[in-house]
């Protein structure tokens, strides 16, 4: 294909979403999980018969587990302060993403998600809602929220609840990229601690994903960070300077030991990999080409990618990855979050460690390996089901041998239940569609 029919390509989702989401009216409803029997089922579900499950969880809180749906439910939560590459867009215009998520954390993980988009960009009125929230919800997704503030409403928030707090753009964006890394390496025959690797963009993904990395095997002095104001390094007295930065003066600290200054291109330089979480276009072919033989290229900004893949393969990169679903090796973190909550809820984690988030990418790069890993296949595809349930029981086993599970399973009874509320979910839709309920658009 030619450059403008690969770029045509590449604008046609966006096309298709715009008349679909106009004619569904959205991706998500509410559906019942009890019958309805008769007039008579109405006093069993509701009142009076309802008070009785009512008075036994005031006794016994813990009982909300098992007398509503607490436990296979969780809140996407977003101010609408960086949604995907669009920047700070606001509540309305972010919900469509996170109805989207929900979709995904249904089909994928039988999970039931309520997107929640609030109308405050205010760091302790976030923390509070979600505290506030919490006897409703079985878990907390928070999406798309802004850099600094986005570090802090995390560790926040997770101090302060008793139900696992996550923020995808941080831990799921870290989770994925590792999974995905492990498997190039193979591919391009390399070691972890042995490569020199760039990171482009030092926000809320590639963060978590240093420490990730650097927790695996990599080594942070063989490590190049890059953000708008240049290369990380000891010089950044920015960092050094402001308290909401504290993550990243860590990196300033441990990476870069020669003190090297510059931008993109000299941290590309020679690079094995480049791992980049930053905005559409702003990485050169030539700077691709200037590193390492059998480079890998994560370029991930969505939906325009740092660099398009056709251009960096032509530049001589041996693996390229982005986050779109219509290239091959999509870093999304749709292969991870379903799974990662559907096992922090079974077991009813208290929280989601980073431990649990590796365990999750460790079983995922499996799952690919499983089946053959190429230069276009590093990662499951976000319709091979069955990897779900094998991420999920690897979170639940790492939450228990941590302590921070409140149930205790063993991994057949963890891989057979999440087996079957994904099927079920499934079901439902399939059921939904064939019988016209959820009609076929008109064209």
């Amino acid at each position: 294909m030619t450059r403008e029919e690969l770029l045509a390509k590449a604008q046609k989702p966006a096309e298709e979403a715009l008349r679909l989401h106009a004619f569904y009216k959205g991706k998500i409803q509410t559906a019942l999980k009890c019958p309805i029997r008769g007039i008579e089922d109405f006093s069993i579900w509701y009142t009076p018969g309802v008070a009785a499950p009512c008075r036994a969880i005031q006794r016994k809180p813990e009982l909300v587990y098992q007398y509503t749906n607490k436990a296979n439910s969780i809140a996407v939560i977003s101010d609408g302060t960086r949604v995907l590459g669009l920047g700070d867009i606001g509540p309305e215009a972010g919900l469509p993403v996170m109805e989207g998520k929900a979709l995904l954390f249904k089909y994928l993980g039988g999970v039931d998600a309520v997107p929640i988009c609030l109308g405050t960009k205010d760091p302790a009125e976030i923390i509070r809602t979600v505290k506030l929230l919490e006897p409703s919800f079985g878990g907390i997704n928070l999406e798309d929220i802004s850099m600094p503030k986005c570090f802090h409403i995390l560790e926040a928030c997770r101090k302060a609840s008793t139900i696992p707090v996550w923020h995808d753009d941080q831990q799921g964006t870290g989770t994925v990229l590792l999974a995905a890394l492990l498997n190039a390496l193979k591919v391009v025959g390399k070691a972890i601690g042995k490569v020199r690797i760039a990171m482009i963009g030092m926000g809320a993904a590639n963060v978590p994903t240093y420490r990730f990395l650097t927790a695996s095997g990599a080594v942070p002095a063989s490590i190049l960070a890059c953000d708008l104001g240049g290369m990380l390094g000891r010089h950044r007295q920015d960092y050094e300077r402001d308290p909401a930065y504290t993550e990243q003066w860590r990196i300033c600290q441990e990476t870069n030991p020669s003190g090297l200054q510059g931008g993109i291109a000299e941290a590309l330089r020679g690079a094995d990999v480049c791992v980049a979480f930053s905005a559409g276009g702003i990485i050169k072919p030539e700077w691709v080409h200037a590193m390492a033989k059998d480079a890998i290229v994560f370029a991930c900004a969505n939906p325009v990618p740092e660099v398009w893949p056709w251009e960096a393969q032509e530049a001589g990169a041996r693996i390229v990855a982005t986050g779109r679903s219509d290239f091959p090796n999509q870093v999304n973190n749709s292969l991870v979050f379903p799974g990662i909550f559907r096992g922090a809820l079974d077991v009813r984690a208290r929280t989601i460690t980073d431990e649990m988030a590796m365990a999750a990418a460790h079983e995922l790069a499996s799952c690919a390996e499983a089946r053959g890993l190429t230069e276009e296949y590093i990662l499951p595809t976000m319709d091979e089901w069955e990897v779900v349930p094998r991420v999920a029981v690897a979170t639940a086993m790492k939450a228990q041998e941590q302590g921070i599970a409140q149930l205790r399973k063993s991994s057949d009874e963890l891989r057979r239940s999440a087996e079957e509320k994904i099927q079920e979910a499934r079901r439902a839709l399939e059921v939904l569609t064939s019988s016209g309920v959820i009609g076929s658009p008109p064209w």
